[in-house]
């Protein structure tokens, strides 16, 4: 078990995922004049932890239910290749769970019982998305978690465990970081569709074919190029935060590769460029919200 292997298996290139929303939150707390550091920090800690476990629960699941395969186009996992014993991946995901619940801990302390919600559907969702008999991800319902729970409720609930209070704005907000947490799930089971079809994994890849796939991805892109303008119109200020939606035309060169080069290693590079596209995006938003506020 080297320690390259547990990288591996906690997929750092997909964290962003986790870091883009909390960003974002937290930046429009700061803005609004509402930063709280300690919340900010359990915010980051509970995020991380609910991704990277969810991550190794993939690897485990996606093993025992014959996803994984030596044919899968996609970058190596532990345990399919035996790298790390699936006991110990399972365990280690279910540390880093109840990890972000002792993160999450102080955050229902401050912001009460809503919170807590937040959190254990968050976990739970991420332990169920590849366990169980009904998992969400073999269901076709992996987009819908992923825009809800990486977009609207990352956002909105690091910025109301700082502020206590909500708006229309952040909520909105919150489905940047969600379309293009999804664009990167779309590429992801593009690139796995084969071997997800012969496992009974049914992603909307599957469901609806390849040419789906890609124009889910090109329709995320655009609709969070899109959403800086909406949360304009909602807060009446905070202009500069259009700047994200330069990040549109930065995946210019990711939308023509996953149109016309749909072998797994082009797509994997689609993925890891989509996945640092998020952190612009999230870096612009927040550079924009704090430096244009009232």
């Amino acid at each position: 078990m080297k320690l390259s292997s547990w990288i591996s298996a906690i997929r750092p290139q997909t964290l962003s995922a986790a870091i883009a929303p909390v960003l974002m939150g937290t930046a429009m707390a700061f803005g609004d004049g509402l930063f709280h550091a300690p919340s900010a920090l359990m915010a980051l800690s509970a995020a991380l932890c609910i991704q990277i476990g969810t991550n190794l629960a993939n690897d485990y699941f996606d093993f025992k239910k014959g996803a994984d395969t030596p044919e899968r186009k996609g970058p190596v996992r532990v345990t399919q290749a035996g790298l790390i014993k699936p006991r110990t991946v399972l365990l280690a995901a279910v540390t880093f769970f109840a990890l972000a619940a002792l993160s999450s801990i102080y955050l229902i302390h401050r912001a009460g019982f809503c919170i807590l919600i937040i959190a254990a559907a968050s976990i739970v969702s991420g332990f169920f998305y590849t366990a169980g008999p009904m998992p969400l991800g073999y269901l076709g319902l992996g987009d819908v978690f992923v825009l809800v729970f990486f977009g609207p409720v990352a956002v909105a609930g690091t910025y109301f465990t700082q502020s206590l209070e909500m708006n229309w704005a952040v909520m909105v907000a919150g489905l940047a970081p969600g379309f293009l947490s999804m664009g990167i799930l779309a590429i992801n089971n593009l690139r796995d569709i084969d071997t997800d079809r012969r496992a009974g994994k049914l992603t909307l890849a599957v469901r609806f074919g390849r040419n789906f796939a890609m124009n889910e991805y090109l329709f995320c892109i655009m609709a969070a190029a899109m959403i800086p303008f909406a949360v304009v119109l909602i807060a009446g200020d905070h202009q500069g935060i259009a700047a994200a939606s330069m990040a549109g035309f930065l995946a210019i060169p990711c939308v023509r590769e996953a149109f016309t080069h749909v072998e797994g290693p082009s797509l994997n590079r689609v993925l890891g460029q989509t996945g640092r596209l998020l952190l612009v995006y999230s870096v612009l938003f927040s550079i924009g919200w704090v430096l244009w506020s009232r």
